[in-house]
């Protein structure tokens, strides 16, 4: 840690030389960043944290390269005091849309080196998988060696008819954290977060190891191979319709750091104690679980084994039959005593304190449908969902360690995808609930910080962020992105720490080097890609028992009496990684990926999205309209005829206007895009000369924010509709970064066909383009150029002017049938 601080202060005081700047030392001023980076057109925003009373009025980007200033703005929001600082505001630089290396400068004080590209999360999630491996139990891959073969002997089994001491094979699966105990519970989750992230995301995974973790292709994605690894141990620890442990080894494990071998502290040579799925109560010297039932750990098994099952039917049958046989039996074990499975602990009070499991029942109940259609079981999943509408921490400033596990509920994101209409609508708004409920909290502070500092808040954090991605996803709305990408910040450095909680990860920024892991501390093995705990409340960790630090604080001028957090050995509450907070963070940085991806896939023109992903066959059908609207009732039931979801941009004339009400309730309602189009179908900017603008910035802020005030009396709020396409289809650089200022994304319709020409009519001459012309030009674009229309945003009007009077929507259906049968898919454009 000291070396990369020495090294990061290093480049900010040549860079500081280099630009003549005077930092007043004394005045302790810094600006937080994700280190990892930002994608060009993403939320892009660092933190101010002085413990001055200064709040600068502005702040430049400086080219790292030509140390030219190539960005200037007054998008700084103050919100005063937290934690350690006097002072905070969040520097919002989203609207820059340039790439390369950056320094942000505010007030004399530069930021550590800010990276903007759309391939700053390339290999991430592949990276992170490397701490899964290491932490593999049975053969190690990293040690090239094996431990913990001899697992295990039974307890609490005889109501099975197992004795206790019965020998059963559970050697494999992943150590839990630093310690090397192995619970069903995190195991199963973490291997449903693996299965899912390859599932949803497979092109970002590379194949460069063997299925035991060496290397050397095997024709299958690590990811994979990584889930596999852990259904293999979940089989073990699920052998019978009857039989089924909660856990592998207890708190005895902790009498020593080590390197993971034979271990022989359990009384049984080098077995170690498999404990029982009961459903009742379980206590191991002092110490008294408080179990009510068998459904919240088997519930996870279930989830598992379908999901997998669903993934290995098309390359390995007969796995996928066994996943899926054991999914069913998993299930009758998890309805055999409704309730939640805690662990058991002999020598010390650290349980996992896990009190909810009907989320566990609903994701188990959506599971079905991976393996086969069944109505019962997605009523029963509706039907836990609404027992359980929000995970209960969300509403919380505090909980028991692992008291809400998961941390999120993924069967409300599983299910509504299984769901239309009101269902649907009903299951997104419990995310939006519990999003809310700590959004009441995150606004209050710079850093957006919502999530309350408990034990392992890191994975909190990631699980939130993913909470935000899933109804982003889900609803097309972008209501809560920065509050998403604040939450994914604070994991990279943008904390009052400045430090990533990822070992490794930036290799050029600051992240822990001193974690409470035996790899580290008596090998200096690197642990590369886990995810430590992340800060605790101040008050938690003097409460905590054995913590001493062995050096000094290096962050000590961070600490608080509202949090804290050490990169020190000693400290194992605040640094020490965990394997199924890390699968989790697999699965995040895999879905940004993912969507950097699909950013580098789109087309961009003068800074507005002109073309979707072109590697998909998908288009989206765009109308705009102002003052005509004489195809709308046509145009909406082609729509419905032919399940399609288009998108509209309207003027505010148009959204005023009476005629058109009743037309734009039944878009809305048939859950269609409505979008803005400007207010009064204003012209930005000259049709000859481009760059030169026919409005000012306050006229363009006001008719926009006037477009929005019409859409507002159809309850359509502006962060749920956050795309934005130019009156006239006609726009600039300038108008582009306007936009981004106001929060929204500028769109245009993909050149290259006539369709956005179906207003002209014969009077305008040579401009005037027939119905046929048109749908020749797209059947032409489609046949002829190498990606065909993928990712096209096909531009109609929802009426014109009377003089036309081959009117190209008559023609609707005829184009979505045409459309379908080249296999493109229709939808709108948020999605």
């Amino acid at each position: 840690m000291l070396k990369q601080t020495l090294q990061l202060s290093t480049i900010i005081l040549i860079v500081l030389s280099s630009f003549s700047i005077k930092n007043d030392l004394a005045d302790q001023s810094w600006i937080r960043i994700n280190l990892l980076g930002y994608p060009v057109n993403g939320s892009k925003v660092a933190v101010w944290a002085s413990k001055s009373d200064k709040v600068p009025v502005l702040f430049e980007l400086i080219d790292e390269r030509t140390k030219k200033v190539v960005y200037t703005s007054l998008n700084i929001k103050s919100f005063g005091a937290y934690g350690p600082f006097r002072q905070t505001a969040r520097i919002n630089f989203s609207g820059f849309r340039g790439s390369g290396k950056f320094f942000i400068k505010a007030d004399g004080i530069l930021s550590p080196l800010v990276i903007i590209n759309d391939d700053v999360y390339k290999g991430a999630a592949d990276f992170c998988l490397r701490y899964m491996r290491q932490q593999r139990s049975g053969f190690n891959p990293y040690l090239k060696d094996s431990c913990h073969t001899h697992d295990g002997f039974s307890l609490y089994g005889t109501q099975a008819g197992i004795k206790d001491s019965t020998y059963f094979d559970a050697s494999g699966g992943w150590h839990d954290a630093s310690d090397y105990l192995q619970y069903s519970t995190t195991s199963a989750n973490a291997t449903y977060h693996l299965l899912m992230a390859y599932r949803d995301f497979p092109s970002v995974f590379t194949d460069e190891k063997q299925a035991n973790g060496l290397d050397g292709k095997n024709g299958k994605a690590d990811v994979l191979d990584e889930a596999k690894w852990g259904l293999d141990w979940l089989l073990k620890m699920h052998p019978k319709k009857k039989i089924m442990f909660n856990q592998l080894a207890d708190d005895r494990d902790h009498i020593s750091m080590r390197i993971p071998k034979e271990d022989n502290q359990y009384g049984k040579g080098f077995e170690r104690p498999l404990y029982f799925i009961t459903g009742e109560p379980q206590q191991r010297g002092k110490f008294l679980n408080a179990t009510t039932g068998t459904s919240s750990t088997a519930a996870k098994f279930t989830s598992a084994f379908n999901l997998g099952a669903s993934l290995f039917k098309t390359t390995d049958r007969p796995y996928s039959a066994l996943l899926e046989k054991k999914g069913k039996s998993a299930l009758w074990f998890a309805l055999q005593k409704p309730g939640v499975t805690q662990t058991a602990s002999v020598k010390s009070p650290y349980i996992y304190a896990e009190d909810n499991w009907v989320d566990d029942m609903e994701l188990a109940m959506a599971s079905v449908e991976f393996t086969k259609s069944n109505s019962k079981a997605q009523a029963a999943a509706l039907s836990y969902a609404a027992q359980e509408t929000t995970t209960p921490w969300l509403a919380k400033d505090t909980a028991a360690h692992y008291q809400y596990y998961p941390f999120i509920n993924l069967g409300h994101y599983e299910l509504a995808k299984q769901l239309s209409g009101s269902k649907r609508n009903e299951i997104e708004s419990y995310y939006k609930l519990g999003i809310e409920q700590v959004w009441a909290r995150a606004k209050t502070n710079a850093f957006y910080r919502g999530v309350p500092f408990i034990w392992c808040s890191n994975n909190l954090t990631v699980a939130f962020a993913m909470q935000c991605k899933w109804y982003e996803e889900l609803t097309g709305s972008k209501q809560f992105s920065e509050l998403e990408q604040a939450n994914f910040d604070w994991i990279f450095g943008c904390n009052p720490w400045g430090t990533s909680m990822v070992y490794g990860l930036p290799d050029w920024g600051d992240t822990p080097v001193d974690p409470h892991s035996a790899f580290t501390h008596l090998k200096n093995y690197p642990i590369d890609g886990g995810l430590v705990d992340g800060p605790v409340y101040t008050n938690i960790y003097k409460s905590l028992i054995g913590i001493k630090l062995s050096g000094a604080d290096e962050y000590a001028e961070f600490q608080s009496d509202l949090a804290v957090y050490h990169d020190d050995y000693g400290d194992y509450s605040t640094n020490e990684p965990t394997m199924d907070g890390t699968a989790s963070l697999i699965y995040l940085l895999a879905a940004k990926e993912h969507q950097a991806q699909s950013t580098r896939s789109k087309t961009y023109s003068l800074g507005a999205n002109i073309r979707g992903d072109s590697t998909v066959r998908k288009i989206s059908l765009v109308f705009t309209g102002d003052e005509f609207a004489d195809g709308g009732e046509m145009i909406l039931k082609t729509l419905r005829d032919e399940n399609v979801k288009a998108s509209f941009f309207f003027t505010g004339n148009f959204y005023r206007n009476p005629n058109f009400k009743s037309l734009i309730k039944k878009l809305k309602a048939a859950g269609h895009y409505l979008g803005a189009h400007s207010d009064k179908h204003l012209q930005y900017c000259d049709w000859k000369n481009r760059d030169s603008l026919l409005v000012t910035k306050n006229q363009f802020d006001e008719d926009l924010e006037a477009n929005y005030a019409a859409m507002e009396s159809f309850g359509i709020k502006k962060n749920n509709a956050t795309y934005f396409l130019p009156p006239f289809e006609w726009y600039n650089e300038s108008i582009s970064n306007w936009t981004a200022q106001q929060g929204l994304k500028l769109v245009n319709f993909t050149p290259g066909t006539r369709s956005n020409a179906d207003y002209t009519y014969p009077e305008l001459g040579k401009s005037y383009r027939s119905t046929d012309e048109i749908f020749t030009s797209i059947q032409t674009y489609n046949e002829q150029k190498a990606n065909g229309l993928n990712g096209f945003y096909l531009l109609l009007h929802i009426g014109t002017d009377s003089r036309r009077r081959d009117k190209f929507y008559t023609q609707l259906p005829k184009l979505i049938l045409y459309l379908k049968k080249e296999g493109y898919s229709l939808g709108r454009i948020d999605k």
